[in-house]
């Protein structure tokens, strides 16, 4: 399983966000459609149906989420050596992000966690906006390039390096070689 953008592609399962397990709010993107998975969203959004699919909430990478992570980190460390005898803290959810599903003139908000703890880069935000936009370009793009996704990360071994995730992106969001 591996991240790549805004997408979590487990054995060729392609996820918006992480991937959700239990209860927990997830997107995913099957041959059929855009699946919520999760309490209260658990609901399919055909292919056919599907306009535009558009993402919000999605947080960036920045110094300063850098800093809070790792002084997080540090302050956790602190107190788990100051006060042993505390339960200890299972940290914060991630950050939530948000997908506009647009279908048969109505618009759907399903929530996702965010994968990326610091954020993800505005250009991997950016190109997985893009594959979003070219999974609603008609059946035969979105089976092509969701295929293309899946079959990737049932034939990859973990999570690639910033430059190749952006090549696969660009790959994914123009079918480029």
């Amino acid at each position: 399983m591996a991240m790549v953008g805004l997408f979590w592609i487990a054995e060729g399962d392609v996820y918006l966000g992480a991937k959700p397990s239990g209860m927990a709010p997830g997107v995913r993107l099957t041959p059929e459609g855009v699946m919520g998975l999760g309490d209260g969203q658990s609901r399919l959004h055909l292919w056919e149906d599907v306009h535009a699919l558009t993402m919000a909430d999605v947080p960036l990478k920045s110094l300063l989420r850098r800093a809070g992570i790792v002084g997080g980190v540090a302050v956790e460390t602190v107190m788990n050596l100051v006060l042993p005898e505390r339960p200890l803290r299972s940290g914060e959810a991630p950050p939530m992000m948000t997908l506009r599903v647009e279908s048969g003139g109505s618009e759907d908000t399903l929530r996702a966690y965010a994968a990326a703890a610091a954020g993800y880069s505005e250009t991997e935000a950016g190109l997985s906006g893009a594959v979003l936009s070219r999974l609603t370009d008609g059946a035969a793009t979105m089976a092509t390039t969701l295929a293309a996704m899946a079959d990737w990360g049932r034939t990859e071994g973990g999570a690639p390096r910033g430059a190749e995730r952006e090549r696969l992106l660009r790959r994914w969001a123009d079918q480029e070689a």
